[in-house]
């Protein structure tokens, strides 16, 4: 093909393998970045049009033509949110705020969880039902929720700033964010719009060192064991109970890196551009309870949910029976958003469950001597049971979840050990790795991060190539779509 030709194909088609790991991607963002440092230098105007042109191109190139949702959806919450600064009494406040929310929710809703209402009805009505064909944008979900924060914290008087259109395009449309969050909210992004800080040597080292163990995660642990894990939940029955086991315990450590990978990559490239984004996650599987695994899994999500929806629902404030079922309605509103499926649902009422149960035994369990068994036995009930809803956040139907664990309690043996780690070394490896990096304290991860931000030069280089020569010689041809991309 001609070189013409494929930059014409290049600029014009979307691509389903688009990604902040992929190659054309990897690409225009060096020529995106050249461009970028001596656009910044000019005027933040300049700078903020430049940077949402890109935004929407790989929108384009995630979505095609599907991408206009994301301007729509922009120009719609903007100007409806400026009607609430702009009202006159409280009631055409609210009115203007719950208008906004429920216009940014309806795209989602449509292309979301259209089939799977209208399934539901097929079932009550006893009448055949043929899917109808949605494609569901990809990102939606997360500036969906984008939107939905700055129009409420807006109305609530929490974020007070007054901000241009272009601004605003830039926070909800900024591309680190576009395809799998984490979801930021405007008293983060749009104060660094705002003023055009200078892009220090940390801001650099720090992206860096983000994109390195993003891509350590998601392009050299997850894809790689996600074959094994994919054969575990495609076809269970075929395999020991020991083997369904490590599909699971590999599967948790996927989802684990596929998503904190990204989020590491999507800070990381935000950092390189000057702008600093909050974590979003903080070692989850060292969580002693459920609560505080919500508090470092998928931070701006859990904190998404407390926000806009607990404490809106009453939170702890009315009693404990009301905070049981406002933690239990929000960790099933948090099921589905992950999926419009009965399995997402399964998934979030076991989350939701554990955490009432935590909540009514807490009386008892705040007089238990706080020793290391007893914490070693906190972990290993609360990281079993985030185990066991992983197998139903995985599985495509209840069959399968229920095939996995009957295997796992009914044909189980520690014979399989040895031929399966023979058989299978380097995936034991990387499991074994994963985990035990995850294992680390948050002050060594901060430590090492530190140093390498103060190493010198030629040991970033070699610590960069590396990674990439570790990648590239486990790239798998077949590469695994993020996970939390279709969410």
């Amino acid at each position: 093909m001609p070189l013409s030709d494929y930059i014409t194909h290049y600029l014009s088609a979307p691509d389903s393998t688009w990604s902040l790991v992929s190659l054309p991607f990897a690409v225009t963002f060096i020529v995106f970045f050249g461009i970028y440092i001596l656009v910044r230098q000019q005027s933040k105007t300049l700078m903020l049009g430049y940077v949402l042109a890109f935004s929407l191109f790989f929108a384009y190139k995630a979505n095609g033509v599907l991408m206009l949702l994301l301007p729509a959806t922009m120009l719609a919450s903007y100007y409806m949110t400026r009607r609430i600064t702009e009202a006159e009494d409280d009631t055409a406040r609210r009115r203007w705020m719950w208008a906004t929310v429920v216009l940014d929710l309806l795209p989602l809703l449509y292309f979301k969880y259209t089939n799977f209402f209208v399934s539901i009805l097929s079932d009550i009505l006893s009448s055949n039902f043929s899917p109808l064909s949605i494609i569901l944008p990809v990102g939606i979900s997360f500036y969906t929720f984008q939107a939905i924060s700055y129009t409420v914290d807006v109305y609530r008087g929490r974020f007070t700033m007054e901000v241009s259109l272009l601004e605003y395009a830039f926070y909800l449309t900024f591309f680190p964010l576009l395809m799998a969050g984490p979801i930021t909210r405007a008293e983060t992004l749009i104060p660094q719009i705002k003023h055009r800080y200078h892009v220090t040597d940390k801001h650099v080292y720090t992206g860096i060192w983000l994109i390195m163990t993003g891509l350590v995660k998601k392009a050299l642990i997850a894809d790689y064991i996600a074959q094994y894990n994919n054969w575990i939940f495609d076809d269970p029955a075929a395999y020991s109970g020991f083997e369904n086991l490590m599909g699971v315990l590999g599967y948790s450590l996927q989802i684990y890196c596929d998503f904190s990978g990204y989020s590491d990559i999507s800070i990381g490239i935000a950092s390189l551009l000057g702008f600093t984004l909050l974590e979003n996650f903080r070692f989850p599987y060292q969580s002693l309870n459920l609560q505080e695994f919500w508090r470092r899994w998928h931070i701006s999500l859990s904190t998404w949910f407390r926000d806009y929806l607990y404490i809106p629902l009453g939170g702890n404030r009315k009693g404990e029976i009301r905070t049981y079922f406002n933690n239990f309605i929000s960790m099933l509103v948090a099921g589905l958003w992950h999926g419009a499926s009965w399995m997402f649902v399964t998934w979030g009422a076991l989350h939701g469950l554990g955490q009432v149960v935590h909540k009514f035994c807490k009386r008892w369990l705040n007089k238990v001597d706080n020793t290391w068994y007893v914490r070693f036995l906190s972990w290993a009930l609360t990281f079993s049971w985030v185990l066991l809803c992983w197998i139903f956040f995985r599985s495509p139907d209840m069959h399968t979840a229920i095939t996995i664990i009957s295997k796992i309690f009914t044909d189980f043996s520690w014979t399989y050990l040895a031929p399966f780690v023979q058989t299978r070394t380097t995936w034991v490896v990387f499991v074994a790795l994963g985990l035990g990096l995850h294992a680390i304290r948050q002050q060594h991860a901060e430590c090492l991060k530190q140093w390498f931000i103060d190493s010198p030069i030629t040991m970033k280089v070699i610590l960069l190539f590396i990674v990439m020569q570790l990648v590239v010689n486990f790239r798998l041809s077949d590469i695994q779509p993020f996970i939390y991309a279709q969410f």
